[in-house]
């Protein structure tokens, strides 16, 4: 990660950490008092990025499914999620099974 990468990300976490809206001109204006050279375009993605997001509440979250889901798309991905990991279980018990109805087991 390159410096000015970190600068953005650092005066993201700033203005997050003080309930203080995310916008180009405040990315900026602090990135500039730390003295780092960021190109223009990187406060307009941060801001559209973060614009109507809780940060704080995203970095409580993370790797859990609660995190997934403001991220995703709200909750229907959240349910979409919930869902897949149901997919992802059955499988695996419909394996076990399939072996005992046809009659053999691995050690027969």
């Amino acid at each position: 990660m390159s410096i000015a990468e970190r600068a953005i990300v650092y005066a993201t976490l700033i203005l997050a950490d003080d309930n203080v809206a995310i916008t180009a001109d405040k990315l900026e204006a602090i990135v500039k008092a730390a003295g780092v050279e960021v190109e223009p375009i990187y406060f307009n993605l941060f801001a559209k990025a973060f614009d109507g997001k809780d940060v704080n509440e995203l970095l409580l979250n993370v790797g859990s499914a609660a995190a997934a889901a403001p991220v995703a798309g709200g909750a229907a991905a959240a349910a979409g999620g919930a869902a897949e990991a149901a997919a992802e279980a059955k499988p695996a018990e419909e394996e076990e099974e399939s072996d005992e109805d046809m009659g053999f087991g691995l050690f027969d």
